[in-house]
């Protein structure tokens, strides 16, 4: 029944900081920013959502939305699809942006993996599809 992941969320205290990298640096489209409680971007044929865990929390207001409170803390971790030409483009990006590369491997099924930071401290890895037996889209 399920089909797929069609969100998939991180929290961050610092939705500008968040916004600069996501969107600057990984190049993602910005969907949405509601002042200091998200920001959403397109990634793929899903989106990702960026929450501030201090505003999420919240109960929603009687005229809102009936979207239950959620946050978590500390880091989550996030993995975008990608082919092993991109994860060169995004490595050679992330070194000129000063972004430390904390992993550059591959896995034992030969699949590529790069780990590094957002700025609240979310794993972000880059993956080659392979990883999971998946098939490159064209």
């Amino acid at each position: 029944m399920i089909e797929g992941i069609l969100e998939t969320a991180l929290y961050a205290d610092d939705l500008d900081a968040a916004e600069v990298f996501y969107g600057g640096i990984l190049d993602l489209e910005k969907v949405l920013r509601a002042g200091n409680r998200h920001v959403f971007f397109r990634c793929g044929p899903g989106i990702l959502l960026i929450f501030n865990p201090a505003e999420t929390i919240k109960p929603p207001p009687a005229d809102a939305l009936p979207v239950p409170p959620h946050g978590a803390t500390g880091p989550g971790h996030i993995c975008f699809r990608m082919t092993g030409e991109a994860i060169d483009r995004i490595r050679e990006k992330l070194n000129k942006a000063g972004i430390a590369i904390e992993s550059d491997f591959r896995w034992p099924n030969g699949a590529r993996s790069i780990y590094f930071r957002d700025p609240a401290g979310n794993s972000v890895e880059c993956a080659e599809p392979r990883l999971w037996n998946i098939e490159q889209e064209s």
